[in-house]
């Protein structure tokens, strides 16, 4: 750029932030130097006109090295003041074609400022060398990064400016004028690399980011938050494992570090809790606490929903009573992540006692954490309770779904309320409040089996086939069961085979009720039956014996376990003992 400033041919001209000032009075000789001082040195520079004989004229713009200036860069630019005519002159020709190449080596050679004149290419590299980390590239900046020669020195107002241009997310005008202010040997302040950081990162400039980081490293102006930004970027491109090792590399473990706050630790803490590494997280805990920080509500919020989710109901617990001695007041999610850990540590005193505290509180449990109090009580025998958490469930607007019907009926069956399960069960299916499954039938069959109805066993079972749902093995074991207890062995011999007629394959436990069921009804020919069908089994074996020993066939029961033994199979210590026993009986 030129631009005319007196009759006698003055001239400026800028190329790559730097401002040459000269004049020439017509005379191809002439020359005029001008010094440009700065508060932090000097520039001198040179001009010089050399006319051909076709009237163009040559400018040559030199920069001497200052104390304060890293590098010396020649720029050498031609401007054309008569470009109707040609250049016939040989020589001068030759030296505007050296000159060109001059310019173009030179200007746009290696001697460019480090942080200036970025141009960031896909798939190239960027090493970070505060951590010692490669980080890929990515295309952030189509054109050059350029700086400029500014007219405003103060630091704070050219800070201020950065400042509001990345608030502004006005990324190319913040990060031209922080290489500027750099470029003039300026220092931008910290809130304006924090805020220029912020805005890189938030456009995608991981790059640049971790330049203008390096930048902030090498002055020590860096802050808890430029970690947590840079941390966290990381993160998000790289992975949780780059993240730790660059923190490990800051030094984040050690006890001189005095730069890492609690946001700093914060920020470690849920990039580890994203994966579940619940060991970082105890490790960044104790190391917080090491370095004297207190944690905040964050912090203990973080701690214990990690801890919990990865099933270290201990470790959640004692984060949960730090962050009550702490003084801190935990919040919704915190208080239902300890209710659920606390349940499934088996304390279901105490998970009742945060309920209660979330309630009186105003804070309203979710249904997961209803459901896992109720199971918890239910677990513990705690009938009543488990009914009254579900009525307060009601009270909350929760309405209740299989998980809760289902830990109702396991409660009243541990409490040996069969009746009142199996009515429970009922009132489900009329009002269908939820759609019932196979576990809710089977907890309302294994409360026939303990009734022995094996009536209302058949009716259950019936209802299972109708409504389309897969009969397994285990339902029809608690339906033989049934039979079994109320001395029923031909009706389950019946389900038996209409168990083979359904195509459901019978275990051991399908066997052993049915034996001990035909035993109890002196069926042997069944017996045998069912010992010829399936392959030898010594609990099999031990059922018969001892079924024909209490029902005093002590002949059967000595070929049996003469069979038995010829078999390979060692019989256990009750029909050892039975034999024993009954045959010195019998042969006295």
């Amino acid at each position: 750029m030129s631009e005319v400033l007196m009759n006698s041919g003055s001239f400026m001209m800028i190329s790559n932030g730097f401002a040459c000032l000269g004049s020439f009075n017509g005379r191809p000789s002439s020359f005029d130097y001008r010094i440009c001082s700065r508060n932090y040195g000097f520039y001198i520079f040179q001009s010089s006109a050399v006319k051909s004989k076709k009237g163009h004229v040559l400018f040559g713009c030199t920069q001497v090295k200052s104390p304060r200036t890293s590098s010396i860069i020649v720029s050498n630019m031609v401007e054309s003041m008569e470009p109707e005519l040609d250049c016939k002159n040989e020589e001068d020709d030759q030296l505007i074609e050296k000159r060109k190449e001059n310019f173009d080596l030179v200007s746009f050679g290696q001697n460019l400022p480090p942080w200036g004149n970025v141009e960031v290419q896909q798939g190239s590299d960027l090493e970070c060398k505060s951590c010692g980390q490669t980080v890929p590239r990515k295309v952030v900046i189509e054109r050059k990064i350029r700086s400029y020669m500014l007219e405003e020195r103060n630091e704070e107002v050219l800070s201020r400016r950065v400042l509001m241009l990345s608030r502004s997310n006005k990324v190319r005008s913040a990060l031209e004028l922080y290489e500027s202010m750099k470029f003039s040997g300026l220092w931008p302040n910290v809130h304006a690399c924090n805020s220029l950081l912020s805005c890189l990162l938030r456009n995608g400039l991981l790059d640049n980011a971790l330049r203008v980081f390096e930048f902030m490293r090498m002055n020590e102006i860096t802050t808890g938050h430029s970690y947590s930004l840079i941390l966290k970027a990381i993160a998000d491109a790289l992975g949780s494992d780059f993240a730790l090792n660059m923190f490990v590399e800051f030094g984040g473990y050690s006890r001189q570090r005095k730069d890492f706050d609690v946001i700093v630790y914060n920020t470690m803490i849920s990039i580890c809790g994203r994966v579940n590494n619940w060991i970082e997280t105890e490790k960044l805990w104790r190391s917080m606490k090491e370095n004297d920080l207190i944690g905040t509500r964050i912090t203990y919020s973080l701690l214990v929903c990690i801890f919990v989710r990865c099933s270290q109901n201990e470790l959640a617990l004692d984060a949960y009573n730090e962050m009550i001695q702490s003084g801190f007041t935990p919040g919704d999610d915190v208080m239902q992540a300890v209710i659920g850990s606390c349940t499934k540590e088996g304390k279901w005193d105490l998970a009742l006692n945060q309920f209660r505290d979330m309630l009186n509180g105003g804070l309203k449990p979710n249904l997961i954490t209803c459901n896992a109090l109720i199971n918890s009580l239910a677990k513990a025998g705690e009938v009543k309770l488990a009914f009254k958490v579900h009525g307060m469930m009601k009270l909350l607007g929760h309405s209740p779904d299989v998980y809760t019907w289902n830990a109702l009926l396991s409660a009243l069956y541990k409490a040996n309320q069969h009746a009142d399960a199996l009515q429970l069960f009922e009132s489900m299916k009329r009002e269908q409040s939820c759609e019932l499954n196979e576990h809710l039938y089977n907890t309302a069959l294994m409360s026939c089996q303990k009734s022995s109805l094996w009536e209302k066993a058949l009716q259950l079972l019936w209802q299972m086939e109708a409504s389309g749902q897969s009969v397994s093995t285990s339902s029809y074991n608690l339906v033989i069961g049934a039979c079994e207890s109320a001395r029923k062995p031909k009706v389950a011999l019946q389900v038996y085979e209409h168990m083979i007629h359904q195509k459901c394959t019978p275990d051991i436990f399908t066997y052993l009720s049915l034996i001990r069921s035909c035993v109890w009804g002196s069926l042997w020919t069944e017996v045998e039956q069912i010992l010829a069908q399936v392959n030898p089994d010594a609990s099999l074996y031990n059922a018969v014996i001892q079924g024909m020993c209490l029902r005093r066939k002590f002949d059967s029961a000595k070929k049996m376990y003469t069979r038995m033994r010829e078999s390979g199979l060692k019989p256990d210590g009750k029909t050892r003992a039975l034999m024993l026993q009954n045959l010195w009986k019998h042969q006295t």
